[in-house]
C-alpha cells in the first residue's frame, strides 16, 4: 500500500514557475514508477509527465516538455514537479500516481493517486 500526499499548487502568474512536490508513505515506493496527470475543468484527465524508479529515465507529454522537469528523491519518498514558464492553459488540478512502468500515458495503469493539488495560471 502506497498512499500520495500532493503539494506545493497555487495561484500563479503566466511565465511563472511552481514546483510540486508528491510525498509518498510506504516502504515500497522507490520501487515505482511514478507520474504526474492534470485534469482540467470539464477536460479528461492527461497524462504529464513520469519518472522511472531507477530516476534515469523521464517521459513528457509535449505541451510541456522544455518547461516541466520531473525528478524524484527516494531517500525522502518524494517525486517534484518543476513548472516553469507556465501558461494559462496549464491551470488544472494535478495529481501524482504510482505504476509498474514509467513509459505509460495511460491511467489505467496506474495504480495508487493522490488527492490532487490545484494550479492555477492567470492571464
Amino acid at each position: 500500500q502506497v498512499q500520495l500526499v500532493e503539494s506545493g499548487g497555487g495561484l500563479v502568474q503566466a511565465g511563472g514557475s511552481l514546483r510540486l512536490s508528491c510525498a509518498a508513505s510506504g516502504r515500497t515506493f522507490s520501487t515505482y514508477a511514478v507520474g504526474w496527470f492534470r485534469q482540467a475543468p470539464g477536460k479528461e484527465r492527461e497524462f504529464v509527465a513520469s519518472i522511472s524508479l531507477g530516476i534515469r529515465d523521464t517521459y513528457y507529454t509535449d505541451s510541456v516538455k522544455g518547461r516541466f522537469t520531473i525528478s524524484r528523491d527516494n531517500a525522502k519518498n518524494t517525486v517534484y514537479l518543476q513548472m516553469n514558464s507556465l501558461k494559462p492553459e496549464d491551470t488544472a488540478i494535478y495529481y501524482c500516481a504510482t505504476s509498474r512502468s514509467w513509459r505509460t500515458t495511460d491511467s489505467d495503469d496506474y495504480d495508487y493517486w493522490g488527492q490532487g493539488t490545484q494550479v492555477t495560471v492567470s492571464s
